[in-house]
């Protein structure tokens, strides 16, 4: 099958998802397509941003997908004779660096070839705005219906001049801005004189040699050498994918028990982050946001709104009250925190996949800026993150545990089904508790008699339900998500 098109794309519509457009490479995501979306979306941004971004500039970059680079100068040469000037990258490098350019420059937007934590099979398009983070879903909305009405025959837009097409490196300037952001001194003081090991599982992605060039202090990355391929999975920070870190962390603590070790995982494009412990422990940002909150608000006074979503632990309120900071909740997605972080004053807006953001910097989550102040509240209390955390919990009297799973559905209409079940027939008892409350604002997220939680939430796009909980013990989380699927199966 030939790269640049294929039957199969023809008849698969270009659809707009959460962050971007994905698809197969050569089955879906051909050059082709991308020359054709590329410049549709400069329009659009420029239409939506024109008026306030100082230029007709389009940012373009990409991560260290199978022939990224290739899509990416595709993508530049599409948008350049539409008439627009473009900034192309020199070479990888994670999303959030290219949403802070378009800021940093006042461009119109950029444009980002990645597919963030898919298989290695699959290539994508994230759109940014002039205002450093992901465009909403009404502009995706106008960028579609303009790939529709030329797929109808609409008239193209009159031949315009072609714009200027430069490259440049992201990455001196990226880095020294996140080396503002906290005590990078202190950080490589710690690294220098032993007392800290810092690990880094890159998952063959964007970040690879990022904290190392960040800190400017060595750090022991894994999985940095380029593979398309991601060793036969994907480049999500899950446990499942990091046997290779826990091995390299829990190796480290027989021979130096008394060093403070810690761990950091990013996905494909370096948006979101998960970490481990100095003993090994998987550290999800169910975790790590309470210690942010922790580290941001009590350490470095910063003020505003705490932003989690309807997955979020229920530490998270129990911390940010500590600080007097207040909380907001959202639906899944980090684009519904974005849209508080351009409206009100925020400290910090996590979800429960890994994506943290800050009102320190642009409204979208960044994996390395997240990984700069775990590091930094890590060296400032002299203490590990796992013990960090089991503090936290002792402090506000919480010790629940957590757990997700997806469960495949055998249609769309078992999905439809169960959604009518919920609606026509809310659940009053699950798994013996008694239901005390149910949150509706994304899925069916019910509280219970012992405090604990399930939230039910269905894929827009597949035959998946996806079940989370929160209980006082795991054998209580796993009690609940296995009466969740038994319930489900009924259907």
């Amino acid at each position: 099958m030939s790269i640049r098109g294929s039957s199969r794309a023809d008849s698969q519509p270009i659809k707009f998802g959460t962050d971007g457009w994905r698809g197969e490479i050569a089955a879906d995501f051909t050059f082709e397509r991308v020359a054709l979306v590329a410049p549709l979306a400069a329009r659009v941004l420029q239409q939506v941003y024109g008026k306030t971004a100082a230029n007709s500039t389009v940012i373009v970059g990409y991560d260290r997908r199978f022939m990224a680079e290739d899509f990416a100068r595709e993508a530049a040469e599409s948008v350049r004779r539409a008439g627009f000037d473009v900034l192309l990258s020199q070479t990888y490098a994670p999303t959030p660096a290219f949403s802070w350019m378009a800021k940093e420059r006042n461009a119109l937007g950029a444009i980002v070839m990645t597919a963030s934590h898919n298989p290695g099979s699959y290539l994508g398009l994230k759109v940014k705005g002039s205002f450093g983070g992901s465009v909403p879903p009404e502009v995706t909305g106008q960028i579609e219906a303009l790939l529709q009405s030329q797929q109808m025959g609409a008239r193209s837009p009159e031949t315009v001049e072609p714009g200027k097409l430069e490259t440049f490196d992201i990455w001196p300037d990226y880095c020294a801005m996140l080396r503002e952001k906290v005590q990078i001194e202190k950080i490589r003081e710690a690294i220098a004189r032993e007392e800290l090991t810092v690990f880094v599982d890159v998952m063959h992605g964007a970040t690879t040699d990022g904290l190392g060039r960040i800190l400017d202090a060595p750090v022991c990355e894994l999985n940095g050498n380029r593979d398309p391929l991601f060793d036969g999975g994907a480049p999500e920070p899950l446990p499942r994918y990091l046997s290779h870190l826990f091995r390299a962390i829990r190796s480290h603590r027989r021979q130096h028990r008394d060093r403070l070790a810690v761990g950091f995982v990013f996905d494909g494009d370096g948006d979101r982050i998960a970490a481990v412990d100095g003993d090994g422990n998987f550290l999800s940002s169910q975790i790590l946001i309470p210690i942010l909150i922790e580290h941001i608000a009590g350490r470095r006074q910063i003020t505003g709104s705490a932003i989690k979503t309807v997955s979020g632990s229920d530490l998270i309120p129990r911390v940010a009250k500590l600080y007097e900071l207040p909380v907001m909740e959202t639906p899944i997605g980090f684009k519904y925190i974005a849209d508080r972080m351009l409206e009100n004053r925020v400290a910090i807006g996590g979800e429960e996949s890994g994506g943290i953001g800050y009102g320190t910097h642009v409204p979208e989550r960044d994996g390395l800026l997240s990984a700069l102040y775990l590091l930094e509240a890590l060296v400032e209390a002299k203490t590990d993150l796992g013990v960090l955390y089991r503090q936290l919990q002792d402090r506000v009297d919480y010790h629940f545990a957590y757990d997700r799973v997806d469960l495949p559905l055998t249609s769309m209409d078992v999905r439809d089904r169960l959604l009518e079940q919920l609606r026509s027939q809310p659940l009053r008892e699950i798994a013996g508790q008694s239901v005390v409350d149910c949150l509706s604002i994304d899925g069916y997220k019910f509280r219970l008699a012992d405090s604990s939680w399930l939230l039910i939430r269905f894929s827009g796009t597949e035959p998946v339900l996806r079940l989370y909980c929160e209980a006082p013990t795991l054998d209580r989380v796993r009690q609940t998500l296995s009466w969740a699927k038994d319930w489900a199966n009924r259907f």
